[in-house]
């Protein structure tokens, strides 16, 4: 069995991730923001020392912090990712860095393929987008996995907080302008162990789930699972919430490489939901 180091593991996809690769017989090493800083070289360095593969979970995901804390959420994103692209290399380990989607610009009319130039648009998104280039200057090899639209039972996010303004109020406003692919972070995590077995080859994977939807069709299916009516919620546009990063109105992204690669991907959006809904909503249905 592969020895794994899983850096940001107290985060939301560390929280299924780990357990799998456990149950799997992997030997992990678990180290959340406490116990590595990505931010210094020499730490990296001696984190890795080791392994076999290197899992960077750890991020600087606050998107509208970073409209105002560019350079620290670059020296996360970008400089922590280069430390472990360099680190992993020297050692021969797999590094699997996981990326987001608003390395795109999110004005396509289609799906962006993992080849599509990137063109961000928020300070995120450009710290994310040069953190992909520095993993895969460094070591080739890598498994860039882009990502969107998560939750997951190990942090808060926009199902929990659907469930939770259900409780609160009689109906909702949710934007109906903004397109993308809900991923429950278990089927991310499977993923991921997918391409690491199954050899993937090194650059960019994209790691959401098949089909897409709206927020407002993603909230609706939320209440659908709670059992309530569906009604309650009701279209907005982004006008409408103001923030201080742009949200990309097309955040879908394609698979084609899964594809081609002959490696399951992930399962339809709306399926991920009904599975993921007794432990993320605690509906107590399987």
């Amino acid at each position: 069995m592969a020895r794994w180091l899983v850096t940001g593991a107290g985060g939301m996809l560390a929280a299924d991730l780990l357990p799998r690769l456990e149950a799997a017989g992997h030997s992990v090493t678990a180290l959340g923001r406490a116990d590595l800083d990505v931010t210094s070289a020499a730490a990296c360095a001696e984190a890795v020392e080791g392994h076999d593969v290197v899992a960077n979970l750890a991020a600087w995901t606050a998107v509208d912090d970073a409209e105002t804390a560019e350079p620290q959420a670059f020296s996360v994103n970008a400089v922590g990712a280069a430390h472990l692209a360099r680190a992993s290399a020297a050692v021969g380990a797999r590094l699997v860095h996981v990326s987001t989607d608003y390395v795109f610009s999110g004005d396509s009319a289609e799906p962006y393929g993992e080849d599509d130039p990137v063109g961000p648009r928020t300070a995120y998104g450009r710290t994310k987008a040069a953190g992909e280039w520095a993993v895969l200057a460094s070591a080739p090899d890598a498994l860039v996995v882009r990502t969107a639209w998560l939750y997951g039972a190990g942090g808060p996010n926009f199902a929990t907080t659907m469930q939770r303004l259900a409780g609160e109020r009689e109906t909702l406003s949710v934007v109906d302008d903004q397109r993308g692919q809900p991923t429950w972070t278990a089927d991310l995590a499977d993923g991921i162990v997918r391409l690491v077995d199954g050899g993937a080859a090194g650059g960019v994977w994209h790691g959401t789930s098949a089909g897409a939807t709206t927020w407002f069709g993603f909230a609706r299916a939320v209440f659908e699972e709670l059992g309530l009516d569906p009604e309650r919620v009701q279209p907005t546009t982004s006008d409408a919430y103001p923030r201080p990063a742009q949200r990309p109105a097309n955040s879908v992204l394609s698979h084609v490489r899964w594809e081609r690669a002959g490696i399951a991907g992930l399962p339809d959006w709306r399926d991920a939901l009904r599975r993921a809904a007794p432990t993320v909503l605690g509906t107590g249905r399987n």
